[in-house]
């Protein structure tokens, strides 16, 4: 496995699925998730969830096929000092964000206005845990846990 290409790819797959589209760019599946896919050459990468707030998903990339990595993650609104829809929409500008280095979630720290995004991740792309969050005026209003690494198969 090609670790910078695979990082490359993550960061290409993320910017061109949530992080550009939000909501709104998903496909809905029967069993009622929402699904976001990014193709290109021999990687696919599939980003699949359920629910608003809170919300619960999974990030696989396949390489010819084959699954390589994954990513699982679990995220709620925790104020409603502001409206959800402009917490995404921070959280959309923050994702876009993401670097090579770690093609997890968005970068170390963004903020733009009254918000605030911190991400602290521990670990490489190959074994990772990691948590982002947001605050709006000095005050706690969304977090999201995350984890995964590389999956190797039989």
């Amino acid at each position: 496995m090609d670790i910078k290409q695979l990082s490359k790819f993550l960061v290409k797959a993320k910017i061109n699925t949530y992080a550009s589209s939000g909501e709104d760019g998903e496909k809905i599946l029967p069993d009622g998730s929402k699904e976001f896919e990014f193709k290109e050459k021999e990687f696919r990468y599939r980003d699949r969830y359920f629910g608003f707030i809170p919300f619960i998903g999974e990030e696989i990339v396949w390489q010819n096929e084959k699954v390589v990595w994954g990513m699982n993650y679990y995220g709620k609104v925790v104020s409603e000092i502001i409206p959800s829809k402009q917490i995404y929409q921070f959280l959309q500008e923050a994702l876009k964000r993401v670097t090579e280095e770690k093609p997890f979630r968005g970068p170390n720290n963004f903020k733009k206005d009254d918000f605030k995004y911190t991400n602290e991740v521990k670990e490489t792309i190959e074994k990772f845990e990691g948590q982002e969050i947001i605050f709006y005026k000095e005050q706690l209003v969304y977090k999201l846990n995350y984890h995964g690494g590389l999956v190797v198969l039989k």
